[in-house]
């Protein structure tokens, strides 16, 4: 995986967020929210390529200010028509293992917005990644309605029994609006491939 210099983390942001349309209608409407937000400051989105829930509201919002969107979509998604037709840029790739890879990998920044057992696995494969000092850019949660407090109260307990070490805690940033990602993104905290110095703990 090639490492991105922190520097360039508003420009090519990875987002992981829900296909489902029968969630909440406020979870589409703040990636519509965050969309437009991210296209306004001028960066590219890249996320899984979906037409459908959030996904497509994300991408929605961000096309209708102009923004550049880069979709990443396994060819079964493709040949199910669940692909969105109107991105800047849509990649069909051969399964789900490669779509992570390949989202991550053209991101220098990764953003979470509530979702199921696919946003959880890119989620944390990210932050697992950054534990070890292959992924270096920031890693925002976007924790609508306290969406994500079981989880990161998960993290707290791990960290304080000891299955990581409390440096880790500075891996991800949570905030509670997309109003408030993009900076989020500009002041997270440095992190650099040393950190596998400490990613086993001893």
């Amino acid at each position: 995986m090639s490492i991105v210099p922190l520097s360039e983390a508003r420009h090519r942001v990875c987002v992981y967020c829900a296909s489902s349309n029968a969630c909440d209608p406020v979870y589409r409407e703040v990636a519509r929210r965050l969309g437009g937000l991210l296209a306004e400051a001028g960066c590219t989105i890249v996320y899984g390529g979906g037409r459908a829930g959030s996904m497509g509201t994300l991408a929605d919002g961000a096309l209708a200010k102009g923004g550049r969107v880069i979709g990443i979509i396994p060819r079964f998604m493709r040949e199910l028509e669940w692909g969105h037709e109107e991105l800047t840029e849509l990649h069909v790739v051969e399964d789900m293992r490669t779509r992570k890879h390949e989202m991550l990998t053209r991101a220098s920044a990764v953003v979470a917005l509530a979702g199921g057992c696919g946003t959880f696995e890119e989620l944390l494969e990210a932050i697992t990644l950054k534990r070890l000092g292959l992924f270096l850019g920031p890693v925002v949660i976007v924790n609508t309605g306290g969406y994500y407090d079981p989880l990161l109260e998960q993290f707290a307990r791990a960290i304080d029994g000891r299955f990581m070490d409390s440096r880790h805690g500075a891996m991800w940033q949570v905030v509670r609006e997309p109003e408030e990602v993009v900076p989020a993104l500009e002041s997270a905290p440095s992190w650099d491939s040393r950190s596998i110095e400490f990613a086993a703990l001893r």
